[in-house]
């Protein structure tokens, strides 16, 4: 079963990882991929890098910024492959431990 973690942070804190926390991140990394439980993982550009495309009716429309305005945000994500929800809560604890951030956790469809 596949997941996605979503890496939860704030405008209002720290954005970037920290040396101590991109070294825990490695580690995690590094653990899950010899176990074969890694898909992809990936940081993402802060929101004010967005840009929003809704071309539905063929409106053309083009804004800058998030779709959403909110304090906090996607930083990045894991793809796991495991083998049960159980397992994917006990990675995703360790991987809010590992960044110091949250995570939330959904399931993959398909």
């Amino acid at each position: 079963m596949r997941y996605l973690f979503s890496v939860v942070a704030s405008t209002n804190g720290t954005v970037m990882a920290s040396a101590h926390e991109a070294a825990d991140i490695d580690a995690f990394n590094d653990r899950i991929e010899r176990a074969g439980q890694r898909v992809i993982a990936v940081g993402i550009a802060a929101p004010d890098t967005a840009v929003m495309f809704d071309n539905r009716a063929d409106a053309g429309t083009v804004q800058a910024g998030p779709y959403v305005d909110s304090d906090d945000f996607v930083a990045g994500f894991w793809i796991v492959d495991v083998e049960n929800e159980a397992l994917a809560h006990r990675l995703a604890a360790d991987a809010s431990k590992a960044c110091n951030r949250r995570i939330e956790v959904r399931p993959l469809l398909g």
